[in-house]
């Protein structure tokens, strides 16, 4: 582990103090999060360095494999990722989403097992969000959280609650209202640090634990950063080591094939592994980005039942019981319509399937985006589970890693359609146009959208512009296409809109013209988003 500073070193804090925000952005907090940056920020930026050389060459998807170097470690019988933790045992059905105040003490009311308290594809970073949010998870993990809302309905909590687990955000983000030495501290450190530091001891002595979501990784030495972190965090607070426990979002490409040596990376402070699989689809299109053969279909047309994403639950499920640990699996987006009871049902029914499939598979446990699905993935799991809380002892003894299997593109089928890129058009605008405007979950067309599923949505314009793929009714898909699909959807969604969601609206054109529409695609669409628009917004309004 790198050692710290010797000179301590203070944070400047370059954001707004909106009420309360003192009681989190503490002296002693300021400069625990501090030493996270100083000590481990320049490992950090190593790795987004190799992230971004690997990105650089010519095919990034050609370099995916099996490492040799970790094959001691894949190949050895005998270690195990620590027992689950308090809290931790039974998570047949997890709900995930933002932490603003109302959708906190909702998912606290949901009747899952578990909630994911989500700092990342959930939550635009506003700097208002970042510090609300942890707030809102202060006052939740004491009991004194409550809500009333502009009709004057209040909200809160009742008597049993879900096991609370947070998502920071990824490595490759910032947090620039904070700054150390003049420069911005990485936004994991920050929403890590913050929770961390004010609600370790609170949480054991409730009978939990300080437990996390880990995302974006695509390196095993990514996961060891965070193991690195986790150690020195819990020496300076006094904590007993392996309290920390943290489950790791495969939801990269890279990481589908360095499963095993995550978990043995975090093996002492491990909850196991999630099937993040829109991100997951995301990271496909990028690592082959520059390969024809590789174009996906419609975003709608690649389930986790094609053969490609079939190999990469499968394999999951294997490598977390092989290991003794939990195999979570995907988010279930559907979001039921008070207005439509056709699509409300048909939103019922596919969860119902998709969470069928999972267990029955040999997850132990799942993802819902909204509380209205709690209980249907909570029955697909009791049917399959009974009175056991999970599913660690089933082996897939039958289920052998084929590197070949979890590339196979080809295998998704499906067609590119001139309503997928019209889709993926109209479905970015209004996102985009949501989370420059600061809210980060956004339900479109009875589906709970995130950064992750704008990402898709931008990528996949990106590559079959690039490759001037031909939909299914002979139109080639270019760049003036793509331009005159915008204009028309901009025009469509600005008609009678507030000037306000029309500034928006244009913000968000902007961002999806600049990270589709360029030969040079970024790696997250939120980067430039964050820097553009959430640092400084002109555009004011609520963000809870």
């Amino acid at each position: 582990m790198t050692s710290p500073s010797a000179a301590p070193r203070a944070l400047v804090v370059e954001g707004e103090l909106h009420p309360r925000f003192v009681e989190i952005l503490t002296p002693p907090a300021l400069a625990f999060v501090a030493e996270l940056a100083a000590t481990f920020g320049p490992r950090r930026a190593e790795l987004l360095q190799r992230r971004a050389d690997r990105y650089a060459t010519a095919s990034p998807g050609a370099t995916l494999g099996f490492l040799p170097a970790t094959a001691a470690v894949r190949a050895d019988p005998d270690w195990r990722v620590a027992p689950p933790a308090p809290g931790l045992v039974d998570r047949r059905c997890e709900m995930t989403g933002p932490t603003s105040r109302k959708m906190t003490i909702n998912a606290l009311n949901s009747g899952a097992r578990a909630w994911m308290a989500d700092f990342e594809d959930a939550t635009a970073p506003t700097w208002f969000n970042v510090v609300d949010g942890q707030l809102n998870l202060y006052d939740a993990i004491r009991d004194q959280i409550d809500f009333t809302d502009e009709r004057g309905k209040r909200y809160e909590v009742g008597a049993e609650t879900p096991t609370i687990l947070v998502r920071p955000r990824g490595w490759h983000l910032d947090e620039r209202h904070l700054t150390l030495d003049g420069e911005p501290v990485p936004g994991a450190f920050v929403d890590f640090g913050l929770y961390f530091f004010h609600n370790a001891a609170a949480l054991i002595a409730r009978g939990a634990g300080p437990y996390f979501y880990l995302p974006k990784m695509e390196s095993h030495l990514e996961a060891r950063l965070w193991n690195d972190v986790f150690t020195l965090a819990q020496e300076r607070l006094d904590i007993p080591y392996g309290t920390i426990r943290a489950t790791c979002l495969i939801e990269t490409t890279p990481a589908a094939f360095e499963m095993e040596e995550f978990l043995y990376e975090l093996r002492d402070h491990s909850a196991g592994l999630n099937a993040g699989r829109w991100d997951y689809i995301f990271s496909m299109i990028k690592n082959f980005s520059g390969s024809p053969d590789h174009l996906l279909p419609d975003r709608s047309a690649v389930t986790m039942t094609v053969p490609f994403m079939s190999a990469y639950a499968n394999l999951l499920v294997k490598t977390c019981h092989a290991r003794g640990a939990h195999a979570m699996g995907g988010m279930a987006a559907f979001v039921p319509s008070r207005q439509d009871p056709d699509a409300t049902a048909a939103a019922l029914e596919k969860t119902t399937a998709d969470k069928t499939r999972e267990a029955g598979l040999g997850f132990d446990g799942s993802w819902v985006a909204h509380p209205a699905l709690v209980s249907t993935c909570l029955d697909a799991f009791v049917a399959v589970l009974g009175d056991e809380p999970n599913q660690l002892s089933r082996q897939r003894p039958e289920v052998e890693p084929d590197a070949a299997a979890l590339v196979d593109v080809a295998s998704a089928g499906g067609a590119i359609t001139l309503a997928g890129v019209r889709t993926n058009i109209r479905v970015g605008l209004e996102y985009l146009a949501a989370w420059v405007g600061g809210a980060g979950a956004v339900a479109i067309d009875s589906l709970m959208e995130d950064a992750a599923t704008a990402e898709i949505s931008r990528m996949q314009i990106w590559q079959w512009v690039h490759h001037r793929a031909t939909t299914a009714e002979g139109t080639t898909v270019t760049p003036e296409l793509v331009r005159s699909l915008l204009e028309t959807e901009l025009a469509r969604l600005s008609d009678g809109a507030s000037e306000r969601v029309r500034t928006l609206l244009i913000r968000a054109e902007d961002v999806f013209s600049s990270t589709c529409l360029v030969e040079d695609w970024p790696q997250f669409f939120t980067n430039y988003a964050y820097d553009t628009y959430l640092v400084s917004p002109t555009v004011t309004g609520s963000a809870g």
